[in-house]
């Protein structure tokens, strides 16, 4: 796979992630939700941790949730230099497409993450209770490294109480599945999906000659 069909999947993946971001942004007010299918709903909710939302200063409770954050923006960076840099070193050296393809995936997600991370605290408006305004005349929300991570797919496949012979959950209350997420999460989810699933294949040595 060569730079060029590398730089569109990233170019694509990115837009298709920024286009919906910022729609969703500047037509949604926090918390709003729009159901397309009865298991899809299209919900507006905003991420400033990690992974489920997760934040550093629940694991390190002596970190602040400023200084976790900015932390936490830092580090996205580093990791996605080093994974650029690993996708021009497997490009360079004409690795297997499904290695390129993978990494491509999960570099385009982690770029995408990382504009809302450093810049939509300062190009958008707050979204609580309003939808918010792009380049507002009294700053953004945030600032820079500071900003929300925009997410939106929502997927609540079951909701209710299960009959009581499910061992150990039965008769209890579930809702499947909570976490609402955004097209660069897929681009990452699925990047190391095939990473971990065509593992051989992904790695295995190219005949050259």
């Amino acid at each position: 796979m060569s730079l060029k069909k590398s730089l569109l999947v990233i170019i694509v993946i990115l837009l298709i992630d920024q286009i919906s971001k910022i729609y969703i942004k500047t037509h949604f007010q926090l918390g709003e939700d729009v159901e397309v299918f009865s298991w899809f709903k299209i919900l507006f909710v905003e991420n400033d941790g990690m992974a489920w939302g997760t934040k550093l200063s629940d694991i390190f409770s002596f970190i602040n949730d400023k200084s976790a954050k900015l932390i936490l923006s830092l580090f996205r960076i580093i990791a996605v230099t080093g994974i650029g840099f690993w996708l021009l070193d497997v490009i360079k050296k004409q690795k297997t497409r499904t290695l390129i393809f993978a990494i491509s995936l999960i570099f385009a997600g982690a770029l995408g993450n990382i504009l809302d991370s450093v810049f939509y605290g300062v190009c958008f408006g707050d979204s609580y209770g309003q939808v918010a305004t792009f380049l507002p005349e009294r700053g953004g929300y945030a600032g820079v490294f500071y900003g929300n991570v925009v997410d939106m797919l929502h997927f609540p496949l079951f909701s209710g109480v299960l009959p009581d012979w499910v061992p150990f959950f039965g008769g209890k209350y579930i809702s499947f599945f909570d976490p609402v997420f955004n097209v660069a999460d897929v681009a990452i989810s699925t990047g190391i999906g095939i990473l971990i699933v065509f593992n051989r294949k992904a790695f295995k040595e190219v005949n050259k000659g």
